[in-house]
């Protein structure tokens, strides 16, 4: 990196340790620690450019601080998982923006989650099929070895049943060809809404996947970018236990 580029990753840098403080500031710790680690590395960077001792001097005192912190909240979140006292909210107001999939599972996702769990009584019309369509699709990107997704889901019973059934057997043979089996089972008196990985993050969404609202229209901003998709007001619960269904 030039000394041009110095500018540029300490902005990164400033904008992600801020997120970082305002997370940790509202107790949303796993994502706060995310951005922490990010932050860091980004003024590690900016470290290794810089030729200004005393500019160095600067970095190194916030990299020590922002390390500290990083740390403490690391030790805490350990503990709540070991005593299965993790809990975490995440209220989205309505109209908010920026709470795509990515953004709100990636702090939950490991290297080690291969297998998840979708209970959700309302994968039924053409959206919400897409919405699970869209979810199956982060976790195929995201930085973990997906092998198996379970779908507890409720039967359409009107006449678009056929269609649900149709979208689901499209999409199970489409992530066969990912090396993802997608199990389908169906329940008549599912009500509750939970996401469970077997890295034992659980998460549980009042609006279970369908927190979107419909866009505008079909070229509008949001309509292809779920980060710029205008939500429904709903709050999201985490948990944490060493111990998830295996059946």
């Amino acid at each position: 990196m030039t000394q041009n580029n110095v500018p540029g990753m300490e902005a990164s840098a400033i904008s992600v340790l801020k997120r970082a403080v305002e997370l940790d500031n509202t107790s949303r710790f796993q994502e706060s620690l995310i951005c922490y680690q990010e932050g860091i590395q980004l003024l590690l960077d900016v470290l290794k450019a810089v030729k200004d001792d005393s500019k160095k001097v600067h970095y190194r005192e916030k990299i020590k601080g922002y390390m500290e912190r990083a740390e403490q909240i690391k030790v805490h979140l350990t503990r709540e998982k070991e005593e299965g006292k993790y809990h975490e909210q995440i209220k989205i107001a309505d109209n908010a923006t920026g709470y795509s999939y990515d953004r709100l599972f990636r702090p939950y996702i490991s290297e080690t989650l291969t297998e998840v769990w979708v209970e959700d009584p309302y994968i039924r019309y053409v959206h919400q099929l897409y919405n699970f369509l869209r979810f199956c699709e982060m976790l195929i990107k995201a930085p973990c070895k997906v092998r198996r997704v379970h779908l507890l889901t409720s039967q359409d019973e009107n006449e678009s049943s056929s269609q649900q059934m149709s979208a689901l057997a499209e999409i199970k043979q489409s992530l066969k060809q990912h090396n993802v089996t997608l199990d389908l089972e169906y329940s008549s008196t599912i009500h509750d809404r939970e996401i469970r990985f077997n890295n034992g993050w659980i998460i549980k969404i009042g609006r279970g996947l369908d927190y979107f609202k419909k866009p505008k229209g079909r070229f509008s901003v949001g309509y292809c970018d779920y980060d710029l998709r205008e939500c429904h007001e709903t709050s999201v619960d985490i948990f944490h236990t060493k111990h998830t269904r295996t059946t």
